[in-house]
């Protein structure tokens, strides 16, 4: 820790006292203030989840608008994938990480201020681009304090990564349907716990070493380049459409879960909505932790064995007379898990299909992909429901998205059992093309 030099105003001599510099956590204790960080940012991104029916109870909002609240939140995060996604490769990942989580707390301050539909979809899109901003720095951020002195990264960062990103995602939505159980305070107090998680992490991550000093002469800034691997068009495609699909179930019950459950199912209530959505969000996070040694073919072909069976029995338990609760909790968890196991043998085809020189732009393109998934279809579902009863609806998504499924299947498992030559996962330039792998 260095003090600064003592500075002598040329018309007054007087002194003035050097100011010291701010303390700096060690690499690893950084390592962890940053994944804090990525976690919390994370969990407050889909904490309005299980929130949804008091929205519409105090704002006197329909089904459809309650689903539109939910998919501009996707939007948020893709507009900010493209534009600042990739640019803390040049200024350096505090001071683009920091502002991410500066947007998360404006956010949480329009959610407790502004209270009209006006302020949710300020505050939602708000919320998608402090994540779009944040999922691609602070998962590189990991990654550079993981280094060694050689700049290799341990599997350490990879988990750590994806359990602050698909842990948050998880817990969000938990805690706030917790928090929410008193009606008096339930679209307060949990903003206000979310709020105090988000100033921490902005002193963690100030406290934190930077792990990517800015490059000089910057280059000139352009949004990121959305492009597809020019050897690997079908492939690519079939990656595309699997982590779309599998998108769009989860999007099935981060957005809807509530509607489902307070509908048909006849079980209201903030909590049990948050348990629901932290059981399918936490079954993927589990299946992409705990398969890491496993072949992306076998991964992909249990992933889709997996969303298969969750869909039949998601329709189930809404055909089943009467409805059962405990079946859409199964299809949640069995479902979820099938669609991380998708979506990380996905991303392998994406990594290993593109080269070094393309492979931000086509992770880029895929992830475009993914959160158009996430809220593309809730819409469609929203639109339905204004026409058809809720089993029917799901009935239409469980066929449509099984059918996306098994057609993206045979490219994708193929894919990685003929042998086809491909980029080395590893041929890339340090800090740049892997930044948004484990999102």
């Amino acid at each position: 820790m260095g003090f600064g030099h003592t500075i002598e105003a040329p018309a007054r001599r007087a002194s003035v006292r050097a100011v010291p510099a701010t303390p700096r956590l060690s690499r690893r204790a950084g390592l962890w203030a940053v994944a804090f960080a990525f976690l919390a940012v994370a969990a407050f991104s889909t904490a309005p989840s299980p929130l949804y029916g008091l929205f519409a109870h105090r704002d006197h909002l329909s089904s459809l608008t309650v689903t539109f609240a939910y998919a501009v939140y996707a939007v948020g995060v893709v507009v900010s994938l493209v534009l600042a996604g990739h640019v803390s490769d040049w200024y350096g990942r505090r001071v683009v990480l920091l502002p991410a989580i500066a947007v998360a707390v404006v956010a949480a301050v329009l959610f407790l201020l502004w209270r009209s539909l006006a302020g949710l979809l300020a505050a939602r899109v708000l919320t998608g681009v402090a994540l779009g901003a944040a999922v691609a720095t602070a998962t590189a951020y990991i990654a550079d304090l993981d280094a060694g002195p050689g700049g290799a990264t341990t599997r350490r960062a990879g988990i750590v990564a994806t359990v602050a990103n698909i842990g948050g995602l998880a817990c969000g939505p938990l805690i706030a349907g917790l928090l929410a159980r008193d009606d008096a305070h339930g679209l307060t107090l949990p903003f206000q716990v979310f709020l105090a998680a988000l100033v921490l992490a902005g002193l963690a991550v100030l406290l934190a070493p930077e792990g990517h000093p800015p490059i000089h002469p910057r280059p000139r800034y352009r949004p990121q380049r959305l492009s597809v691997p020019p050897r690997a068009r079908r492939q690519f495609a079939a990656a595309a459409a699997g982590v779309g699909l599998c998108f769009a179930v989860l999007g099935l019950f981060a957005g809807l879960a509530g509607m489902f459950l307070a509908g048909p199912l006849h079980h209201p209530g903030p909590a049990l909505v948050g348990v629901t959505i932290f059981l399918s969000f936490g079954a993927g996070a589990v299946a992409q932790t705990t398969t890491t040694g496993w072949a992306p073919q076998r991964l992909i072909a249990g992933g889709i064995a997996a969303a298969l069976i969750g869909l039949a029995v998601l329709v189930a338990s809404a055909w089943t007379s009467p409805p059962s609760l405990a079946l859409f909790e199964i299809a949640g968890i069995v479902a979820g898990a099938g669609s991380g196991a998708i979506f990380r043998g996905s991303l392998s085809t994406v990594i290993l299909t593109s080269g070094p020189d393309d492979r931000a732009g086509v992770l880029a393109t895929f992830f475009t992909a993914g959160y158009a998934g996430l809220s593309v279809p809730v819409i469609g579902l929203g639109l339905l429901l204004q026409h058809l009863s809720p089993r029917v609806t799901l009935l239409i998504f469980a066929l449509v998205v099984g059918l996306g499924i098994l057609a993206a299947a045979p490219i994708l498992v193929r894919q990685h059992d003929s042998g086809d030559p491909c980029p080395p996962p590893d041929a890339r330039r340090p800090g740049r093309p892997l930044q948004h792998a484990q999102t």
